[in-house]
């Protein structure tokens, strides 16, 4: 197998610090990190977040992480702490790899030709269940994604991970004969909730004509001319 091309990210060395420390970086447009595992000491590091989101977006899963414009370290990342509302990397830790050793890594699942299935023409609906799969191979073997075509399923049918070809030296981890991918629901059951919202609609509609018709009865039975404690014998 072709080896794939290692993407760079160079880091600057950090003393460890708390919160404080951690947003100066980032309002100076650095993210921290730490490299850890293998058979070296944790060390905290920083790094620029354009250099970062470029390096973490390149085609493989192996960073060759150089502290300070030293001699690189093969990484992969383990987590990436995100702000919640605007998405920015708040956060990321780096683990250590061997490139001669196998590692696992979580990868998605894309299913291609699902417009072009016959069960989707028929009306059918397409799920996807599983997005992602864990993988075992070596970190330069890990792919950033698994394809499979869909094109071919009809209403009724169900994608097993047992079905998902993986690349050469990848192995698909899990129970591949129990872990559902995509299923290919049949149209009526949608039809089934869109009536049963239709009848709740109407029940609501029947419920409030029938007040406002009690009330304008009411209001019919009184005469024009009545008038409060006026009893005529």
């Amino acid at each position: 197998m072709e080896r794939t091309a290692l993407t760079r990210l160079d880091v600057s060395s950090r003393t460890a610090g708390g919160s404080r420390v951690a947003r100066r970086l980032r309002h100076d447009g650095l993210v921290p990190g730490v490299l850890y595992g293998g058979s070296g000491e944790p060390v905290s590091f920083a790094v620029e977040a354009r250099a970062l989101r470029t390096a973490l977006s390149a085609h493989g899963a192996v960073l060759e992480v150089a502290f300070d414009g030293g001699r690189p370290t093969p990484a992969v990342l383990k987590e990436a702490q995100r702000h919640p509302v605007r998405g920015d990397t708040m956060h990321v830790d780096l683990v250590r790899v061997r490139l001669d050793q196998p590692i696992q890594a979580t990868v998605a699942v894309e299913l291609l030709g699902g417009e072009d299935s016959p069960g989707v023409r028929d009306g059918g609906v397409l799920e996807h269940v599983t997005h992602t799969v864990l993988v075992e191979a070596l970190p330069t073997a890990i792919p950033e994604s698994i394809s499979h075509d869909v094109s071919a399923m009809s209403i009724g049918e169900t994608l097993l991970l047992s079905a998902l070809s993986a690349p050469e030296g990848v192995v698909l981890l899990g129970d591949l004969d129990e872990i559902v991918v995509a299923t290919l629901t049949p149209p009526r059951l949608r039809l089934e909730d869109e009536e049963q919202e239709i009848e709740q609609e109407t029940e609501l509609v029947g419920e409030s004509e029938a007040g406002g018709a009690g009330a304008a009865d009411s209001d019919a039975e009184q005469p024009a001319d009545a008038v409060p404690g006026d009893e005529r014998e």
